[in-house]
């Protein structure tokens, strides 16, 4: 997969040019502000999964890294928010639940816990994405709040999350609210320019929704357009900006960038260039950004998952041997022992 198109100027083109709808989309209300303190409920481990574009894996690797955790024992919860389109049920090989997103939001289950669905494997629940409501793909502020607040009720070791594709606002915010954020992507080129979109996206939004650099908030808007007329062109010259302005929030600002961690699998690689492009993207992140990009893995392009796919049934439960499945089981172990944002493991 060629690489050198992004890394000639360190600075890939997806990030370069930011259009106006997207610096006023996440300059939107911090939802934050009104989301309740994780410590007030049981401790449990969030994972989110996202990806630029659709069609890059998402679903199919998140439903197998459930799996992986039911069958080591632990209570999981997986929660389709891919609101649009949701079809997650459809990798655990059941058929749309009765109950599901829609009925939270409509209030005929006052409770999202009240919207779980047993899965035929043990350990496993699920929570279904809105099917039956065409406005709910675009959750207005309150109702994010009120579901952020309620996954964080929800009694499990683990909740996994498997988000819409993109980078809109909910997308991110879901994303950044997770111990863990996983990105999955394809080693092709709009897949690459998407994955960076989102990186992007999730640096940015993460800086506006810090509650403690809310004093500098304009200076990051002004940093998020490329072209703005300060010469505020990369995140370094934005930490120079706040350094010569308010040197206390300047260091506030660095710890809030090195706590952003992306956690990256590269899906259906076939040469060594394939698997190579995670170590390159956690070099110009690193290099650009100055956030730690941790390059879990890659998985093959293998043909047992189209097969699982028709089939409706999970790779791991399907083809078990096959060394995806020992790929997939890898993943879940060595996402497993990662404590969160800090970066710091068990």
């Amino acid at each position: 997969m060629e690489f050198d198109t992004w890394r000639q100027e360190n600075q890939p083109s997806a990030l370069k040019d930011t259009p106006s709808h997207w610096i006023a989309e996440h300059s939107e209300p911090n939802p934050f502000n009104d989301v309740l303190p994780k410590s007030a409920f049981a401790e449990k481990k969030i994972w989110a999964m996202g990806g630029g574009k659709g069609g890059v894996g998402k679903s199919m690797i998140m439903s197998n890294l459930a799996i992986s955790l039911a069958q080591r024992g632990e209570r999981v919860i997986a929660i389709d928010l891919d609101l649009g389109g949701a079809n997650l049920h459809t990798t655990f090989g059941i058929e749309m639940p009765r109950q599901t997103m829609s009925d939270f939001f409509e209030r005929r289950s006052q409770t999202l816990e009240g919207c779980i669905s047993n899965t035929p494997i043990q350990n496993l629940e699920m929570i279904s994405g809105a099917q039956d409501h065409l406005g709910i793909a675009n959750l207005d502020y309150d109702k994010k709040v009120l579901l952020l607040n309620e996954i964080q009720k929800l009694e499990a070791d683990y909740i996994l999350i498997d988000l819409g594709a993109g980078t809109n606002n909910n997308t991110i915010d879901f994303f950044n609210f997770a111990d863990l954020g996983i990105l999955t992507m394809l080693p092709e080129p709009t897949s690459i320019e998407n994955a960076y979109r989102f990186i992007k996206s999730v640096f940015y939004r993460k800086l506006m929704t810090a509650q403690h650099l809310s004093p500098i908030r304009n200076w990051i808007q002004i940093a998020m357009d490329s072209k703005n007329q300060e010469g505020l062109r990369t995140p370094g010259d934005l930490y120079r900006k706040v350094n010569q302005e308010h040197p206390d929030l300047a260091l506030k600002l660095k710890d809030e960038i090195q706590r952003i961690r992306v956690h990256l699998i590269v899906n259906q690689a076939r040469t060594q260039s394939d698997v190579d492009l995670g170590f390159s993207i956690k070099s110009v992140c690193k290099k650009y950004f100055g956030i730690q990009v941790d390059y879990v893995g890659y998985l093959d392009y293998d043909s047992a998952v189209w097969q699982a796919i028709r089939r409706k049934r999970p790779v791991l439960l399907e083809f078990p041997n096959s060394q995806l499945a020992s790929n997939l089981e890898r993943m879940s172990h060595y996402l497993s022992s990662q404590k969160g944002q800090s970066g710091e493991t068990e």
